[in-house]
């Protein structure tokens, strides 16, 4: 990833304000391995490069984190209850927790393909739809923030949503690329 575009990125999402409020709650949850994916750490950019609002088209925020430890329901459901806990209204109720340990307990019946188990947070990240979502930001004790993204910031800030070159075309790509040219028209899907 390029110092100019890891400069960039770290901007951007320092002007989101409930981001930045979401990575230091997260941060004091001091959760194991963990990372905000998804939408709330791509969308930001995306906005940012066509003019919009920081915020727009965010549904959610997704905390993971991996803790192999115990993965049952009832151990993930008590993070989830100490996150909500934590959080600010109405953050409390936008944030999604789930441990990458399990998710391949329930990912199949889900999604309806099989799903490997995780050795790690930033693996799942090889597994999203396409290197632009496949990002991934954990505020440090310094305040630096850590990004993971295995395929680069090139897509991302290129405006360009392309298949996982890992996975190509998981399911659901139809929809998310419909979804994507909606609230971002700028953005080239690439098949």
């Amino acid at each position: 990833m390029s110092d100019d575009l890891a400069a960039r990125y770290d901007e951007t999402l320092r002007r989101t304000p409930g981001l930045m409020e979401i990575l230091r709650q997260a941060r004091a949850l001091a959760l194991p391995d963990w990372l905000v994916v998804s939408g709330a750490v791509y969308q930001p950019v995306w906005n940012a490069l066509t003019d919009r609002p920081l915020d727009h088209g965010l549904k959610d925020y997704d905390l993971a984190y991996f803790d192999a430890s115990d993965i049952s329901y009832e151990a993930e459901d008590v993070v989830i209850k100490r996150a909500a806990a934590v959080l600010p209204p109405p953050l409390d109720t936008l944030v999604e927790v789930r441990n990458q340990a399990r998710v391949h307990l329930w990912f199949e019946q889900r999604f309806g393909e099989p799903y490997a188990p995780l050795a790690s947070s930033a693996e799942a990240l090889t597994r999203f739809l396409s290197p632009a979502f496949s990002i991934g930001v954990r505020l440090e004790a310094d305040d630096r923030l850590h990004v993971e993204a295995p395929y680069g910031l090139e897509d991302l800030f290129a405006l360009r949503l392309r298949p996982n070159p890992d996975h190509p075309r998981g399911k659901g790509w139809d929809r998310v690329a419909e979804g994507v040219k909606a609230r971002w028209p700028e953005v080239t899907v690439e098949a």
